[in-house]
């Protein structure tokens, strides 16, 4: 009863966010001409987010919990997983806000979109990061190593794609400058992204993206809505 309570958990889980970007790029059309800098998602987009559909049915051949894992408590599968999300994104508030930006914003910058747009923005721009650089990878080297010499190097293959895709987004958008910055963005950015794929591997997919949507919720979403509203006006 578990297993499929899980199974329907994941598939809902997995497409509550594809719908929240298919809504997103409904109502980027609506306000678009009021935002020429808007971000926008074209539906190929969330097609795209279909691709990691079938790796949900093979999380446990895997060896890896159910993607919203029944078996594990809201709390570990969500609840802490948010807060850790919430602490890198408390982080880059002070850090970036407080130290990196020199003078005030005259609009909004670029690492923020306006509210409510936001959500869907970087919600589904969350979601996608972690279906591509996180269940599609892992997966695919766990299901594989698993059938190798009967799983004997399936730990050491995790670890290794641990390592690999918890790099992958700092270096890809690692700043030029100044040093300080450049240290403190490949550090914590391989720190949350490495966390992410430990808290996979226990707790499930669900506590990736909530890490993700935790630090989101801070950086992108509520320092956009205080920078829109409070320093904008």
């Amino acid at each position: 009863m578990n297993h499929l309570k899980s199974k329907s958990g994941s598939l809902l889980f997995y497409l509550f966010f594809v719908a929240l970007a298919a809504t997103g790029v409904i109502y980027a059309g609506q306000i678009k001409d009021q935002y020429p800098s808007l971000r926008i998602w074209q539906y190929t987009d969330v097609l795209w987010l279909l691709a990691g559909l079938p790796f949900l049915w093979w999380q446990q051949p895997a060896g890896l919990p159910e993607a919203y894992n029944s078996n594990n408590s809201f709390s570990r599968r969500i609840l802490i997983p948010l807060g850790i999300g919430i602490l890198f994104g408390l982080a880059d508030l002070f850090i970036i806000e407080g130290f990196l930006t020199k003078e005030a914003h005259t609009s909004l910058p670029p690492y923020t979109q306006p509210f409510p747009y936001s959500l869907f923005l970087y919600g589904s721009g969350g979601f996608e990061i972690e279906v591509f650089y996180r269940l599609i990878p892992v997966t695919l080297v766990l299901l594989l190593f698993n059938n190798i010499a009967k799983g004997k190097y399936s730990n050491t293959a995790f670890w290794i794609i641990a390592v690999l895709s918890s790099l992958r987004e700092p270096l890809e958008q690692m700043p030029s400058d100044p040093a300080w910055f450049l240290g403190y963005s490949l550090l914590t950015g391989f720190a949350m992204n490495f966390i992410q794929v430990i808290l996979y591997r226990k707790y499930g997919f669900a506590a990736s993206v909530t890490v993700r949507m935790g630090h989101y919720l801070i950086w992108h979403i509520l320092n956009g809505i205080y920078i829109q509203f409070f320093v904008l006006g």
